[in-house]
């Protein structure tokens, strides 16, 4: 169930069988030559409400805008400070548990989101250890899974891209954004096959080294058909995941 798409009621009536609710985070910002600039939000917005349709989950809106100053170097990028994005999920989890959610779990599909996600948690922690004196309820509970994290994905990409996967505009996701949005595909030559791979600062920096936004990736290998897969993997492993999650102690 989508929360946006969910009456209040639906929602209480919910609450009274689960506690635990799906928040997908990503980012806005370039995937090379022929990613698009939402991949890394489409994709845990589509495995999630996949997820949604074999197990019973509530599905919170997408946070789309993550923390990736390094891409401001290219038109269309969008970034948080580290210190915002932290503010915003603290309040995103707190307006959750206002009303009775105390699992909290955030399907990531950006990399650099994932240091800022683990401080907002000690934030969120923080609080409640320093500001609840004496407050016997049970605290939040907030879990950080990577779609692509899950053992099928991770054996798929490596028997299908090879070392062609790298780390940014990656075959995988690209495919993901593709099976959602078929008429998005976009056929590009890439020069060289395999991007180059390192390190990076600043938006500067990264456009400086990596020129057309790929790091050790070839996403021309993207296709339709292995998105489609990619999505069921992801999906199944998460809804698994999510249960055990929702029901532990």
């Amino acid at each position: 169930m989508l929360l946006h798409h969910a009456s209040w009621p639906e929602v209480e009536a919910y609450l009274e069988r689960s506690k635990a609710v799906v928040i997908p985070v990503g980012s806005t910002e370039q995937h090379g030559p022929n990613g698009l600039i939402g991949t890394d939000a489409i994709c845990p917005e589509v495995i999630a409400k996949r997820a949604s349709e074999l197990t019973n989950m509530l599905i919170a809106p997408t946070f789309n805008v993550g923390m990736a100053q390094h891409h401001m170097g290219f038109s269309g990028s969008m970034t948080l400070r580290p210190s915002t994005m932290i503010a915003a999920i603290f309040d995103w989890a707190s307006s959750l548990a206002r009303h009775g959610f105390d699992r909290l779990y955030f399907f990531n599909g950006h990399g650099g989101n994932i240091a800022t996600l683990q401080s907002a948690f000690s934030e969120i922690h923080a609080d409640r250890s320093l500001g609840r004196p004496g407050a016997n309820r049970e605290g939040l509970q907030c879990k950080l899974v990577n779609w692509w994290d899950f053992r099928p994905v991770l054996d798929f990409c490596r028997e299908t891209y090879g070392s062609a996967h790298g780390s940014h505009a990656t075959p995988s996701e690209v495919a993901i954004t593709y099976a959602a949005f078929p008429h998005a595909v976009k056929e590009t030559a890439m020069e060289p096959a395999i991007a180059p791979s390192g390190r990076f600062t600043d938006a500067e920096d990264y456009r400086a080294k990596f020129p057309d936004g790929r790091i050790g990736s070839d996403p021309s290998l993207a296709r339709i058909e292995d998105g489609k897969k990619l999505i069921e993997l992801s999906a199944t492993a998460m809804a698994r995941d999510f249960e055990a999650f929702a029901k532990q102690q």
